[in-house]
């Protein structure tokens, strides 16, 4: 089954007036690499939030948020009375001992002196981790579901791009015959030129016309070639995240394509191969994103 590691996901629930928020986004990487932004009442709670998107998404880049829409619930502040107090009672006092006029907008000045407010952290209780997993896990599935849907969209341009690959193949059939004729005669005609001039032996001349034709036969290219389509399709239907395996293939099937263009010597032939490079390149475009 083909998945796209492209995706995104998103799901909310609430927990004593707080609305929790979780969005996983996903974009194609060669490895898992999970970017994390959690709220600091969660964020004790990284590591295993990690290793669930881990074992769920397995590769890709991933970019995780995690976050409280009222953050006003998440701690509580307060002021330090005490220290205003203090606070206002040195700046009086060095006001009346310098003559310094007393500012008018003492509140404002005081409530930006160190320590006057106080943040009281809510600690996290189980009960609240519980739902908090709840959330993350609908988000983990909402993208899997996206990565599915994408997936099929995959699919089908790699099984368009094989089958056109598959057809080609054929269209070389034709031309593979016509090739060795030319060469043939065209080895043979150069030889008649000369016959008068020189003594040559047909015998050793068959020779090297077998010997030659075999270096420009491609049917174990084409052999190879052809397994290594079915394999590709086969291994597209069977596993379950075949991505860096289709990779593989597809330099298989690239090498195979480059050798029959390196041995086709013929002009409607190169253009075949041409042709199955630009839809292999296509393939190499869309397998990069594959999970």
């Amino acid at each position: 089954m083909v998945q796209s590691m492209t995706g995104f996901g998103k799901a909310t629930g609430e927990f004593n007036g707080r609305k929790i928020v979780v969005e996983i986004k996903s974009l194609n990487s060669k490895q898992l690499d999970i970017s994390t932004r959690i709220a600091g009442l969660y964020r004790e709670k990284d590591i295993e939030i990690r290793n669930e998107v881990s074992q769920r998404l397995e590769r890709g880049k991933i970019d995780l948020a995690l976050y409280i829409e009222n953050t006003g619930k998440e701690s509580i502040t307060q002021i330090n009375q005490t220290a205003v107090e203090s606070y206002y009672n040195q700046i009086k006092a060095i006001a009346d001992n310098t003559g310094i006029d007393i500012p008018s907008n003492w509140f404002e000045i005081l409530m930006r002196l160190p320590d006057v407010l106080k943040t009281e952290s809510v600690e996290l209780d189980e009960d609240e981790w519980q739902e908090v997993k709840k959330i993350l896990s609908a988000a983990i599935e909402q993208i899997i579901i996206f990565r599915k849907q994408e997936g099929k969209s995959l699919e089908q341009v790699f099984r368009t791009k094989i089958a056109n690959i598959d057809r080609l193949l054929l269209d070389i059939v034709p031309f593979e015959s016509e090739r060795i004729d030319k060469i043939r005669t065209k080895l043979e005609d150069n030889l008649q030129n000369i016959a008068d001039k020189f003594d040559y032996d047909q015998n050793r001349l068959e020779q090297e016309l077998i010997y030659y034709i075999e270096k420009l036969d491609v049917n174990e290219e084409k052999i190879r070639l052809k397994t290594h389509l079915d394999y590709f399709i086969e291994t597209m239907d069977k596993e379950n995240a075949p991505g860096k395996k289709l990779g593989f293939i597809t330099q298989e099937i690239g090498r195979e394509i480059n050798t029959l263009g390196s041995k086709s010597n013929h002009g409607e032939m190169q253009k075949i191969v041409v042709l199955m490079k630009d839809e292999l390149e296509q393939i190499k475009e869309q397998v990069l994103n594959v999970l």
